[in-house]
């Protein structure tokens, strides 16, 4: 099974070469990428971090239907692998994750053809290590779990202070030996303190009593003395069946805060306080 780090740097919103270099240079050495994110700019500059760059770090993308008709057949999934490869300037990956199904049926991505079919294709050609599902709801990322067929998942916006829905489906995917990454450890940044995120939670209004409950674990951080972020962090980084927490980043200000949330010392006791 593939090795991972604890964290791994999100690259969704990473447009350009200068922050994409910062952060292959980061001491977390996994990124996480999309072929579909920024239209495929993520993976571009990446790919020219990468070739400037000496740094050993590990990239991970993910196969997105066709932008303009939504397909997402084996022949899309291949497409899509090559054009990731090639704007990443790569010849395999280690972790290739089919994103967002939404536009198929699980009866169409497992049908002879299908998405599925491609992906196990990969792997066994060895273009890829591991194969994952990556999406949101978690009855969709469970039924793709049961095929049996992948090696990893990546949950987002489900498994963090204020939101545990995800802890069985994370709890059953290690079970069968899975490696599990939990993304988005902040709620789209309303448990990170970011302005932006303000009453907003998974990108979306954030219910009262999300709000209230982010009130009062602002309260407890306070009487321990840890910032709500790194308490938002360390949660996922505690959690036995997480094999890496993805955090996304969009500069180097942020990079820098992920660093210091990371080493942030967490008080004997306060994570069984939260």
């Amino acid at each position: 099974m593939t090795r991972i780090g604890p964290v791994t740097v999100g690259a969704s919103r990473v447009s350009d070469v200068d922050l994409a270099l910062a952060l292959l240079r980061s001491p977390f050495g996994q990124v996480d990428t999309s072929n579909a994110y920024g239209a495929g700019r993520s993976e571009t500059v990446l790919g020219e971090a990468l070739r400037s760059s000496p740094v050993a770090v590990r990239v991970f993308s993910k196969a997105d239907a066709d932008p303009v008709t939504g397909v997402f057949d084996g022949d899309r999934v291949k497409r899509s692998f090559e054009e990731s490869v090639t704007r990443l300037g790569v010849d395999r990956l280690p972790i290739y994750h089919l994103h967002d199904p939404y536009t198929i049926t699980l009866a169409e991505a497992a049908a002879p053809g299908g998405a599925i079919e491609a992906l196990v294709g990969l792997r066994d050609q060895g273009l890829v290590d591991a194969i994952g599902i990556a999406a949101g709801p978690l009855d969709l990322v469970e039924a793709y779990m049961r095929t049996g067929a992948f090696d990893a998942l990546l949950t987002h916006n489900r498994y963090t202070l204020v939101d545990r829905g995800a802890a069985d489906l994370i709890a059953a995917a290690k079970a069968r030996g899975m490696l599990v990454f939990n993304a988005a450890p902040f709620g789209g940044g309303l448990l990170a303190g970011s302005a932006r995120a303000a009453g907003r939670y998974a990108y979306r209004p954030a219910a009262p009593e999300v709000l209230a409950q982010v009130d009062r674990l602002a309260a407890l951080c306070r009487e321990w003395s840890v910032p709500l972020p790194a308490a938002a962090l360390h949660f996922s980084l505690a959690s036995p069946d997480i094999d890496s927490t993805v955090v996304g980043v969009s500069s180097r200000s942020q990079l820098a805060d992920l660093e210091a949330l990371v080493s942030h010392p967490i008080p004997d006791g306060f994570l069984a306080a939260l």
